[in-house]
């Protein structure tokens, strides 16, 4: 499988590592009074979706970026890429 870097241009995914759901951008406020109950739905409930899903991945093997890639889990085919922090600056939630 081959990412489109936005900087590199086309990686090979090895040299990737997958982190799973890029929701975990929007990380939920701690001071909120129900801070407990979200902060266990955000770090134990998964969605598992077959389709068209953004995920997190890390270029561990080139310049230590994080990306955020738009991806088919059932093709594998690569839609797009995004700097995580980009996508975490743009204040718009990740789904």
């Amino acid at each position: 499988m081959i990412i489109p870097h936005p900087l590199l241009g086309p990686r090979d995914a090895q040299e990737f590592v997958y982190l799973g759901d890029a929701s975990l951008l929007d990380r939920p406020d701690w001071q909120h009074p129900e801070a407990g109950s979200a902060y266990y739905e955000y770090l134990y409930l998964r969605d598992n979706p077959a389709g068209v899903h953004r995920e997190l991945w890390f270029h561990e093997q080139g310049d230590r970026s994080w990306l955020v890639v738009t991806r088919d889990t059932t093709t594998h085919e690569i839609l797009s890429a995004e700097l995580a922090s980009q996508v975490a600056l743009s204040k718009e939630p990740v789904r």
